[in-house]
């Protein structure tokens, strides 16, 4: 097998890549010799499509032998990138499928079609899904229709808020990929 790369996907409205977790992930997924990519991505304040798909595909080279870990907007650019290219999985978290209404949402491009659902779960391996039930910015209905669209292997948390605040750690990710890649 090919090396695994790992890709993770910052959401929009920031200037940095790194929620106090991803660094985390990122530290503990190399201890286990995998190849962890963490960039700010362009365009980071609306994430928009038009510039993130092309920079996974051309910059960061996403293909069949990695795994996107995308949080907010990121799991939204991670759903779209699946839709046309094969991947091994993607680790959606705070996952959502409308624009919610939200003006920064609606420009970013992810919402203004139809999600080819049967496209992104044929292009990859496996989907794990993280949703918690106090995210302030995106209601649960959303985690569940994604979850039942995509099949997703998803853990519904009452008390994680939006992945941001508090969020020091996510061992729920290392413990999944772990079994997904067996080691």
């Amino acid at each position: 097998m090919s090396k695994i790369k790992v890709i993770l996907i910052h959401g929009n409205n920031t200037t940095r890549w790194s929620y106090k977790w991803m660094p985390w992930v990122k530290k503990e997924l190399e201890k286990l010799e995998l190849e962890v990519i963490g960039e700010t991505f362009p365009d980071s304040i609306l994430a928009r499509e038009k510039y993130w798909i092309p920079f996974l595909k051309e910059r960061l080279h996403a293909d069949q032998n990695t795994i996107l870990i995308g949080h907010s907007s990121g799991a939204d650019a991670a759903m779209r990138y699946a839709e046309n290219n094969k991947l091994l999985g993607t680790i959606l978290v705070s996952p959502a499928y409308t624009d919610l209404n939200d003006d920064l949402e609606k420009q970013s491009g992810y919402f203004n079609r139809p999600w080819q659902w049967d496209k992104i779960k044929a292009n990859q391996k496996w989907i794990i899904q993280f949703g918690s039930q106090d995210d302030p910015y995106i209601p649960l209905k959303e985690f569940r229709h994604i979850h039942k669209m995509l099949d997703t292997q998803y853990f519904e948390f009452a008390d994680r808020g939006h992945f941001m605040e508090n969020q020091d750690t996510f061992p729920e990710i290392i413990k999944v990929i772990k079994e997904k890649l067996k080691l």
